[in-house]
C-alpha cells in the first residue's frame, strides 16, 4: 500500500514537472507565424511522453492542466478583445485551447506496441490537437480568410484553416516526432519513455 501511494506522489510529480517544461518550451518561439500561430521549441513533447509512460488516463488529466495554462496565456495574448460573440468565444475556448491541449494526452494510446506504438501515439495525438483547431477556424475563425487577398480563401473557410493551421502544427508534429524518436533511441533519455 505505501509503495502505491508513493508511486502515485511520483507520477504528480512527475506530471507537475512535465508540465512546467511544456509551460517554459511554449515561450521558446522560434517561429512566430505573420498573420498568426507560432513554431514552440518542442513544448508537446512533455506531455506526449507522460502519456506514454502513464498511460492516456494520466496523460490526458496533464495534459488538461496544460490546456489550463493555454487558456490563460490566450487571454493574456487577448482573446478577449478578439471581438467574438458568447458562442462564439465558448467555441474558441473549448476548440483552440481546452480540447486542442488535452487532446495531447492521448500519445499514450499505443505504447503497448512498442517504440513504433509510441510514435504512433505521438503522431495521433498531435493530428488531434490540429484538427480541434482545424475545427475552429472553420466555425470560428471562417470570416478570417479575407485576410489573404485571394479568392480561394475568402469562400473557402476549410481551405483556410487547413493553411492557417497547418502551417505551424505540421512542423511542430514533425519536430516533435522527429525529437521524439532521438530520444527513444538514445542510451541516456530512452528510460523516459518507458512505461509504468
Amino acid at each position: 500500500m505505501a509503495k502505491e501511494k508513493k508511486f502515485s506522489v511520483l507520477m504528480l510529480v512527475e506530471g507537475a514537472v512535465m508540465i512546467a517544461l511544456a509551460v517554459v518550451l511554449s515561450f521558446v518561439r522560434p517561429v512566430k507565424l505573420q498573420w498568426g500561430g507560432s513554431i514552440t521549441l518542442l513544448s508537446m513533447l512533455p506531455i506526449c511522453i507522460y502519456s506514454i509512460r502513464h498511460g492516456v488516463g494520466a496523460g490526458l488529466c496533464i495534459s488538461f492542466l496544460y490546456s489550463l495554462f493555454q487558456f490563460w496565456q490566450g487571454v493574456t495574448d487577448g482573446l478577449f478583445g478578439w471581438g467574438l460573440t458568447v458562442p462564439m468565444l465558448i467555441a474558441c475556448i473549448l476548440l483552440d485551447y481546452i480540447l486542442a491541449y488535452t487532446a495531447i494526452g492521448v500519445a499514450g494510446i499505443f505504447r503497448k506496441f512498442g517504440d513504433g506504438g509510441k510514435i504512433a501515439g505521438v503522431v495521433v495525438a498531435l493530428l488531434l490537437r490540429f484538427l480541434f483547431h482545424f475545427l475552429s477556424g472553420v466555425v470560428v475563425w471562417k470570416s478570417m480568410g479575407q485576410l489573404w487577398e485571394s479568392d480561394l480563401f475568402i469562400n473557402n473557410s476549410a481551405l483556410y484553416s487547413a493553411v492557417y493551421n497547418g502551417a505551424y502544427m505540421l512542423p511542430e508534429l514533425i519536430l516533435t516526432t522527429i525529437f521524439a524518436v532521438i530520444l527513444m533511441k538514445n542510451g541516456v533519455t530512452k528510460k523516459f519513455f518507458a512505461t509504468k
